[in-house]
């Protein structure tokens, strides 16, 4: 009896086999097998993801702190600037006012340095004449005077 029963299930296998049904069992099992890899495979991944997504959104959050804290600089900045804008224009007023006089001032010593400088030209000039007058009279003196020393000595 139970080779008549291992005969009858071979038998089976066999139509099974020619008729195609064992072959699309194992390939629906095979199927089945590839779906559920895959599966796992896109959970494993996923998984790998969770830390990348994690980190990602840390440094998202990181970003959006740095934004917001240049931003709220920015801010300050401007803040700050409106507030010593008056105090700005008053040092600008201040320098501006400090030139001018530093420029006149200068203005007047180059005056005074041209006044002096002209009027050290006309002494010079002067003393120059004075001297040329007075080596002129000497020349002018001693021909007159050799000549009335050659008049006494003739009489």
């Amino acid at each position: 009896m139970d080779k008549l029963l291992e005969f009858g299930r071979k038998a089976m296998f066999y139509v099974r086999v020619l008729s195609g049904y064992e072959e699309r069992r194992i390939r629906s099992y095979r199927l089945q097998l590839q779906q559920r890899l895959a599966q796992a495979q896109e959970r494993k991944a996923a998984l790998r993801r969770i830390p990348e997504k994690a980190i990602l959104s840390e440094v998202r959050h990181m970003v959006e702190e740095m934004q917001t804290l240049n931003r709220k600089l920015e801010e300050t900045e401007a803040a700050i600037e409106e507030y010593f804008k008056p105090i700005d224009k008053e040092a600008e007023i201040i320098m501006k006012m400090q030139l001018d006089g530093e420029e006149k001032a200068m203005k007047e010593m180059m005056a005074t340095m041209h006044k002096q400088a002209l009027f050290e030209k006309v002494e010079a000039e002067k003393i120059a004449n004075m001297q040329n007058a007075g080596t002129s009279q000497q020349h002018d003196q001693d021909p007159a005077s050799a000549s009335a020393t050659s008049h006494a000595q003739m009489r």
